[in-house]
């Protein structure tokens, strides 16, 4: 492989700065025709911006968008969001016609994407999100179901219609492709479950294309899906408040290679999961999606409750079903799972949907939970809300006993779980781990061309050839903002065994950086920076080196803000490292 082709597949796009002469244009009005949004301005919604029946908004790759803070919205709103109507379409992929990557990037209106420190991890809720409503088959009583979050009175004729729902599962809202989302969440009205979620799916069809898309800190939940039957691969949720993957109303869809980490001062579970609503707890079509390398890390075993919900890698309620396989769970304060179970036999709930086949869990991988170590310790069938303290003592058993038959009790040996801006975050297993083989594609649930058959469980691929973890590298707020570990922009070979060890630092760096490595033999070594795009930028040392450490200077002063490539080729093999260069 060459180190073009390399640097390529793991970094994918330099950091966004404000484009130097860019315009920054205000919306205020609902697009009611067909608009593309160029990547030489910035957007700001300026208040809850819907596109309408039969119009198309297009965003070129590299486009940056910004929700203008609630105390600044001129049009009378409330919040900040975009909104697609039943009939409108939004098409934002970050993918340019080469197959290069710049993604498309919905932020807060004060985010200064050339520094990487003014927002953290906890700058939640400075707009509301992206919502897209279609017209798939939902459970409800009615095919015109208000989403969550948008007031509207239809008897006073006030607000801002926004309904989903209908008999066309196969319907289109557009494409989400290589879309970061970050500091979201929102309630218009601050009642509990009236928020605007970092994407939120009402009735969206499984003609959407939803792929490779990041929420990065949102005040409630990651991705929400209200019915529908939309699919959706390689998806990152990263510090919400509340919970990661939220669905309901009868999702039906698929979803693959999912990832989310939780914070330790707000957090939810990985997943909450709820089968009917008006409809009631038996409402069809029921709630069933299947969803396979998942990797969900909650706040600690030992975190303290912080959030809503900081307990469970996912609760399974209201007649909820859905299938887990090939994933991780780890880290949650409490058990893995909870299932609903009324303990009445006229009484329809999560439990029977086990019984009836509609929920299965099996062949993943459990550790490290507050609650205990066994299956007996980690899982619940015997939970409702209604009768929180029942024990459901021979249920609970039965479900344990399936859990323990089905999966796996063992360490996943995941690289680093950091929760800061230290690149201490590799979430991909150790090539040593259980979870780097043994996936199990012939569940007939995953006998669909939507899901890719590999090796491993969870969502990273664990070989040692520094693609980790490739699919989040680059585009989003994770890789940009220094999460990730540099690990996660790799090495060529094994540089331990060759005997070469390198580091960089500042990193990220205003200035000059400097290089310092060492050598366990003499070598004849270059060390040279590349851009994301595999160009050589910057010869910084080569030549004849002794056995030893040594160091050099990395010149930064015609960089621009981004992320770059510093290699070492030296003879017995080769290493590499990122570089984030800030002004």
């Amino acid at each position: 492989m060459s180190s073009a082709t390399l640097l390529r597949g793991l970094l994918g796009l330099l950091l966004l700065a404000p484009i130097a002469g860019s315009a920054q244009v205000r919306v205020t009005d609902d697009i009611s025709s067909d608009v593309t949004w160029t990547a030489n301005n910035e957007y700001l919604l300026d208040g809850l911006i819907f596109v309408n029946d039969g119009a198309t908004l297009t965003i070129e790759p590299g486009t940056v968008v910004r929700g203008v803070r609630d105390d600044r919205i001129t049009t009378g709103d409330a919040a900040s969001a975009l909104i697609v109507r039943r009939g409108g379409r939004l098409v934002a992929d970050g993918e340019n016609e080469d197959g290069s990557i710049d993604p498309i990037i919905f932020t807060a209106e004060d985010d200064d994407l050339s520094d990487p420190f003014d927002f953290a991890s906890r700058d939640r809720g400075e707009w509301a999100g992206i919502i897209l409503l279609g017209r798939a088959t939902t459970n409800q009583p009615t095919t015109d179901t208000q989403i969550e979050g948008i007031p509207y009175d239809p008897v006073a004729g006030t607000g801002d219609e926004a309904l989903f729902g209908g008999t066309d599962d196969g319907d289109d809202s557009g494409v989400l492709r290589y879309v970061s989302v970050r500091y979201s969440g929102f309630s218009i009205t601050g009642q509990e479950g009236d928020e605007i979620q970092g994407i939120t799916l009402g009735g969206v069809g499984n003609g959407t294309v939803i792929e490779y898309v990041e929420i990065f800190a949102s005040a409630d939940d990651g991705i929400e899906f209200f019915g529908g039957t939309v699919n959706v691969k390689y998806a990152a949720v990263a510090f919400p408040f509340d919970d990661a993957f939220d669905y309901d109303m009868g999702w039906r869809g698929k979803g693959q290679f999912w990832f989310t980490i939780a914070d330790t001062d707000a957090a939810g579970r990985g997943g909450e999961h709820d089968g009917g609503d008006d409809g009631g707890d038996d409402a069809t079509p029921y709630a069933t999606p299947i969803i396979s390398n998942a990797t969900y890390i909650g706040s600690g075993p030992t975190a303290p409750a912080a959030g809503d919900g900081n307990d469970y890698a996912f609760r399974m309620r209201d007649g909820a079903g859905g299938f887990y396989f090939n994933s991780i769970f780890t880290a949650y304060p409490d058990r893995a799972i909870d299932v609903e179970n009324f303990e009445n036999a006229a009484t329809f709930d999560s439990f029977t949907q086990y019984g009836d086949g509609n929920l299965k869990v099996e062949n993943n991988l459990f550790f490290d939970f507050g609650r205990g170590a066994t299956f007996d310790d980690i899982t619940d069938a015997g939970y409702s809300d209604e009768n929180p303290t029942s024990s459901g003592a021979a249920d609970d058993d039965a479900f344990a006993a399936y859990m323990a038959g089905a999966n796996t009790i063992a360490d996943p040996m995941l690289g680093g779980i950091g929760r800061d801006q230290s690149n201490s975050l590799d979430p991909r297993p150790a090539t040593t781990s259980p979870a780097a083989s043994g996936a199990d594609f012939s569940f007939d649930e995953l006998d669909d061309d939507f899901f890719d058959e590999v090796d491993f469980l969870g969502a990273f691929d664990p070989s040692d050839d520094g693609t980790l973890p490739t699919w989040l590298a680059g585009w989003t707020a994770l890789a940009q903002t220094g999460y990730l570990t540099s690990a996660a922009v790799a090495n060529e070979g094994t540089p331990e065994a060759a005997g070469l060890a390198l580091a960089v630092g500042p990193n990220p760096t205003r200035g000059d950086a400097t290089v310092r490595f060492s050598l366990d033999q003499a070598q004849r070594v270059e060390i040279a920076l590349y851009d994301v795009l595999g160009r050589r930028v910057a010869t910084v040392a080569e030549g004849a080196f002794a056995a030893g450490a040594a160091s050099a200077t990395v010149p930064t002063a015609t960089l621009s803000t981004g992320v770059y490539v510093l290699r070492l080729q030296g003879e017995t093999g080769a290493v590499a490292r990122q570089l984030s260069v800030v002004r």
